[in-house]
């Protein structure tokens, strides 16, 4: 008897307790959206935060409350983005595949290296060292910190240089954040022309660590006829929405780096 009563008390206050919980539970709880978890079912799962948000929860929750637009996911393209606008009941445009372009050409057939490094064998960690190794300050130093972060195996390391499959690249921009030269950009697919150079030194340093190089010269900028070239900071840079694909910058640009698609 001396152990029931205890027993009881308890177990009351333990029903008390529950009950009491059941209540504010009930009167606290945060109604939530039914379509996030549709919005996250269409989404691609790569979390890569090439929408801008930690990855695709937070995007599909963001999606739910209308703080931002569709059309944010490069990895699902444009069949993830009709998905997510009929969830929503909205209408969208045609997502522009993007892919990812290391924007440079230095080769270890057009530039050498300005010390023998013998460090950590990573691109941040011999970033740290004078800018490099390479004798060009903004080139590719090819350790493959970009093919380290890829997850659809779209960069390889040839001739001490990264180059991207744009066929595998989804445009996810993991390898745009890993690399320390900021020289990887997302280009349209449907480019015309490109300045494969990164550099902003003057011509006459540029020449001396890059045969490839551009030295903003202007020649470019001046035989284009539609305006879709400026020389910014020693240094051309296209328009992209501007470029007919005429290639006359092709063809007149001394040193080779502008390339047609």
């Amino acid at each position: 008897m001396d152990l029931i009563l205890p027993v009881i008390i308890v177990g009351i206050i333990g029903l008390i307790c529950g009950i009491g919980l059941s209540i504010v539970s009930e009167l606290m709880a945060v109604p939530t959206d039914e379509r996030v978890a549709k919005l996250r079912e269409v989404l691609p799962g790569a979390n890569c935060g090439a929408c801008g948000y930690s990855g695709c929860d937070a995007y599909a929750e963001a999606l739910s409350k209308g703080d931002c637009k569709t059309g944010l996911c490069a990895p699902g393209g444009d069949k993830t983005n009709k998905a997510l606008g009929e969830i929503l009941g909205v209408q969208v445009n045609s997502v522009v595949k993007q892919s990812a372009v290391v924007i440079c050409a230095g080769t270890c057939e057009h530039t050498t290296d300005k010390m023998d490094y013998r460090g950590i064998s990573t691109c941040s960690a011999a970033n740290m060292m004078y800018n490099g190794f390479s004798a060009c300050d903004y080139g590719c130093l090819g350790l493959g910190d970009c093919q380290k972060v890829c997850q659809f195996s779209a960069i390889s390391i040839k001739d001490n240089i990264a180059g991207i499959n744009p066929i595998l690249c989804t445009a996810c921009g993991a390898c745009l954040k890993a690399c320390p030269k900021e020289i990887i950009k997302l280009v349209p697919d449907n480019w015309d022309a490109l300045v494969m150079c990164s550099n902003h030194d003057k011509g006459a340093v540029i020449r001396k660590a890059c045969d490839i190089g551009c030295i903003g010269c202007y020649k470019c900028e001046k035989v284009c006829e539609f305006d879709a070239i400026k020389v910014d900071n020693n240094l051309a840079v296209i328009d992209q929405e501007k470029c007919t694909g005429c290639g006359k910058c092709v063809l007149n640009c001394p040193v080779h780096c502008i390339i047609s698609a």
